[in-house]
């Protein structure tokens, strides 16, 4: 298929651009495969390039022969395209709709962008699992495991279909490990499989217990097993406690997030009512959900000294939000840029969450929910949540992870395109496309995502979950509806400051070392 047969109009000119809180732009509207782009002539006016990838939908007005286009992105910013003629402002309409939903992945402008910048660092090869199970050898030799069950997972159970733990993220803090998995297929009948009892009893130490969460709710989880899956018996496995928290499941959190977004861009009532709605949408409750999980997770290992092992249904949504985060909570390594970066690519990427479902649709898309799910996003909102709390306790700023949330969603780059590991060594990304880590990991990037309050802790840091302390993510859903010059203004500020003083500590900590070193030098010899 080309491009060109989907372009009905090409190019338009006199289109007038609105922008909340910007001043409007007239200029020439061009469509290529991939962008919509507007340029003006004006001075100091910038360009508009927009993804198609970005938009979420579109609606079409017309007044007279003028026509207008609302469109609607996935990073959850709107823009008003004014558009001179019925039939231009219709086949720009028309070609906007095919080209925000191609179906092949390989058309996807991944597989079409050249980077501009020299690839110093390549970024398939920030996390390889061979290298970072090496780590974990000293494990092999302390525990009751072997290098079967600690890094491969054991063959299927063909007679019983019973799927096997997957232990290949093991996360652990001296003797307690941390563990993800999917559901067992136990089913009705109550099946055992030999081989998943050994691997979960033997990470335990003699003497030790470990614990089970269960994302799910008692119900759902007993009722899963009409479907073939269910839960683990506490007989088959003696040594490990069974604690069911009810994360909210992945098709709850769309309409979650479309109410809540609906909520911020409503303007017209009083603030009683605006927050009202925002209570309706219950994204702050998932928010916390989430975080009192992650914590009982990480108290169980640094209180306790106790394993946990972690899983819901599939073990791709619930279960990597809960692990990320009580790896944040307890690892400092995953609050500096590289580290959670990382994090992100073992604990995301490479177990399985898939990102080219669940972000195929945004807040304002008009089609009916199938796999989409803003989970990835709500992880995000708690590591600021925690970041917010935490502010000289992370390497990174905000601005990072509104990068990951946009790139999540449409993105130059192919790190977060398709749905595992598989389908991704399928499409041959890493020949195919750049790596988002191999521009992020640049310094001159780097700079725009450094914490200025930054100073490394290596203690275990415990989020507050009272209603107080979280707060709504204005960053991302305020974002596009409000100014942000005197906030941009000040966190500038705020830099300058905090570089003055670093620079003027240095400044006294070398005329301290000065004299030193004189008085050293006009001291009197010591003879014996």
């Amino acid at each position: 298929m080309e491009f060109a047969e989907l372009i009905k109009t090409p190019r338009v000119d006199g289109v007038v651009l609105h922008r909340p809180f910007m001043p409007t732009v007239e200029g020439t509207l061009c469509l290529t495969g991939h962008h919509l782009i507007l340029s003006s002539r004006q001075d100091n006016t910038e360009e508009l390039w927009l993804l198609h990838a970005n938009i979420d939908s579109i609606e079409k007005r017309f007044v007279g022969s003028l026509g207008t286009i609302i469109v609607k992105c996935k990073d959850l910013r709107v823009i008003q395209l004014d558009i001179p003629g019925m039939e231009e402002c219709l086949n720009i309409a028309s070609s906007i709709e095919a080209l925000s939903t191609l179906d092949s992945v390989s058309l996807m402008y991944p597989f079409f962008y050249r980077p501009l910048f020299e690839v110093i660092e390549d970024g398939w090869q920030l996390f390889v699992p061979e290298e970072a199970f090496k780590d974990l050898e000293s494990m092999v030799l302390f525990y009751p495991w072997n290098e079967t069950t600690l890094f491969g997972l054991p063959k299927e159970d063909e007679e019983d279909n019973i799927a096997l733990w997957s232990a290949e993220s093991a996360f652990t803090v001296d003797e307690a490990v941390m563990m993800r998995a999917a559901q067992p297929l136990t089913g009705t009948n109550g099946r055992r499989c030999k081989e998943d009892e050994k691997l979960i009893n033997a990470t335990l130490c003699a003497g030790k217990r470990g614990y089970i969460i269960d994302t799910r709710t008692i119900a759902v989880a007993q009722q899963a097993k009409t479907r073939g899956g269910g839960f683990e018996q506490e007989a088959n496995y003696p040594q490990w406690r069974r604690i069911h928290k009810a994360i909210e499941r992945s098709n709850v959190l769309q309409d979650s997030l479309i109410k809540l977004v609906e909520a911020c861009n409503d303007q017209s009532h009083s603030m009683d009512r605006w927050l009202s709605k925002l209570e309706a949408s219950n994204w702050q409750s998932k928010v916390k959900e989430i975080l009192t999980t992650a914590c009982l997770a990480a108290q169980c290992i640094d209180r306790e000294g106790a394993s946990v092992l972690v899983h819901g249904t599939e073990g791709t949504d619930s279960t990597l939000q809960v692990t990320s985060l009580a790896q944040i909570i307890l690892d400092p390594a995953c609050r500096t840029i590289r580290g959670f970066e990382v994090l992100i690519e073992r604990e995301w990427l490479q177990a399985g969450h898939p990102f080219q479902q669940r972000c195929a649709q945004s807040a304002y898309s008009n089609g009916k929910p199938r796999s989409e799910a803003p989970v990835f996003l709500l992880f995000l909102d708690c590591v600021w949540q925690i970041l917010r709390q935490f502010p000289c306790s992370f390497q990174f700023n905000e601005n990072l992870l509104i990068m990951f949330f946009e790139h999540a969603y449409a993105s130059q780059f192919g790190t977060f395109l398709g749905n595992c590991v598989a389908e991704r060594v399928k499409l041959q990304l890493s020949q195919k496309t750049v790596s988002l880590w191999s521009w992020v990991n640049r310094p001159q990037e780097l700079e725009r995502f450094l914490n200025p309050l930054y100073e490394p802790n290596n203690l275990v840091i415990w989020p507050s979950v009272a209603p107080q302390s979280l707060l709504l993510w204005e960053g991302v859903f305020l974002r596009w509806n409000r100014s942000t010059k005197c906030l941009d203004e000040a966190c500038q500020e705020m830099v300058h400051i905090i570089e003055y003083n670093k620079e003027l500590q240095n400044k006294v900590n070398s005329l301290r070392r000065q004299l030193a070193q004189l008085e050293t030098e006009d001291s009197p010899l010591q003879t014996p």
